[in-house]
């Protein structure tokens, strides 16, 4: 016999709002993943290197054309603001001061995943799709490959590429 657990979810403004109540933390590694407070994994030494090593490439191959985020929020919708590990995202004066970038406003997420594969191909990559994020990359580290997903749909995307070391990859969603 199941038992049916009853959830209370949360938007992104209550989440806020338990911030300023003190009942989270800014050193709490959480994201709120449809509307579902969850517990981020911790860094581990080969996330954190790939993490830095992409953020160093796009910063002096892309710096002129996009703004670099790193592992911080973007707001997809009311219940969900997840915190990639990279984001790259339009250039605009001033417009991040006051929210968190929003889907129109990004390039391209990118996941780096060690022990969270599955977690991040089956609830996050989903969440990016129905939320219309262009292209989204995951650093697959333990199959040692790069899956690319484009074309969002309601239902997942309708392109997915799995890369292996040493091939090329371009990020489509950039302006020309």
């Amino acid at each position: 016999m199941s038992v049916q657990l009853l959830r209370r979810l949360f938007t992104v403004d209550q989440y806020y709002k338990m911030l300023e109540a003190g009942v989270l933390t800014e050193n709490e590694r959480v994201e709120l993943i449809r509307g579902e407070i969850v517990k981020m994994s911790p860094i581990g030494i080969h996330h954190a290197n790939c993490v830095d090593n992409l953020t160093e490439l796009f910063i002096l191959s892309l710096a002129k054309t996009v703004t670099v985020r790193v592992q911080n929020p973007v707001r997809l919708n009311d219940n969900s603001e997840p915190e990639p590990d990279i984001a790259l995202l339009q250039r605009r004066q001033g417009f991040r001061r006051t929210q968190h970038p929003q889907p129109e406003d990004i390039f391209l997420l990118i996941e780096v995943s060690d022990t969270t594969v599955k977690y991040d191909q089956e609830v996050k990559i989903p969440l990016y799709a129905e939320n219309n994020i262009v292209e989204v990359w995951l650093v697959n580290l333990p199959q040692k490959c790069l899956e690319v997903y484009r074309q969002p749909t309601a239902n997942g995307y309708e392109i997915v590429q799995t890369f292996q070391r040493g091939e090329t990859v371009a990020i489509q969603a950039l302006p020309n």
